[in-house]
């Protein structure tokens, strides 16, 4: 069981360090910050069952990768990016007739994103959303540069793959919005 002393040892020790690998990811102080103090708080609310002989380095960071992620995801950075440049996020002083058609490709990218596998998700949303590069994304995550480019080759490929019924669309309202 964690008590409140190991718990506070626990917090000032990893704190700052999980805070900047948080960033990492969501590329914003305040939100790394808010990630992993939520963190903190599960391992708090569930202090009994926490060994505080074990390593829980190793749990405090996956948990906090994964709320990272799950914070890119859920924020939809990646759709706002695209649909923006790509033209395609409408001005929100006027009414479009293709909003709903929007809404329903922003659900489409978010849900090709949602099937990649694990690994290739996490590739792809550090890539496109966090903006790294293929040798900070390999060196993040301790795997070489070649596994980067062929997971983010199969992502492409999927996504590809998966919003090919839109590329009509996209090519409509880019047309519309650039005349």
């Amino acid at each position: 069981m964690l008590d409140k002393k190991d718990f506070e040892e626990l917090f000032r020790k990893e704190f700052r360090g999980m805070t900047l690998f948080a960033m990492r990811y969501v590329k914003d102080h305040d939100t790394a910050r808010e990630i992993v103090q939520e963190v903190f708080l599960g391992i708090w609310e569930k202090r009994e069952a926490i060994d505080a002989d074990r390593e829980v380095k190793t749990y405090i960071s996956s948990s906090v990768r994964n709320r990272a992620l799950n914070y890119l995801r859920d924020n939809k950075k990646f759709d706002k990016e695209l649909l923006s440049m790509e033209g395609l996020m409408q001005d929100n002083n006027s009414p479009s007739d293709t909003s709903l058609e929007i809404t329903e490709l922003e659900e489409r990218i978010e849900k090709a994103i949602e099937e990649l596998p694990e690994k290739s998700r996490e590739i792809f949303l550090l890539n496109r959303q966090g903006q790294l590069k293929y040798r900070e994304i390999a060196d993040m995550l301790n795997i070489s540069v070649k596994t980067v480019e062929t997971q983010m080759t199969r992502a492409l490929k999927h996504m590809r793959i998966s919003l090919k019924d839109y590329i009509h669309f996209m090519m409509i309202i880019l047309r519309h919005g650039s005349g």
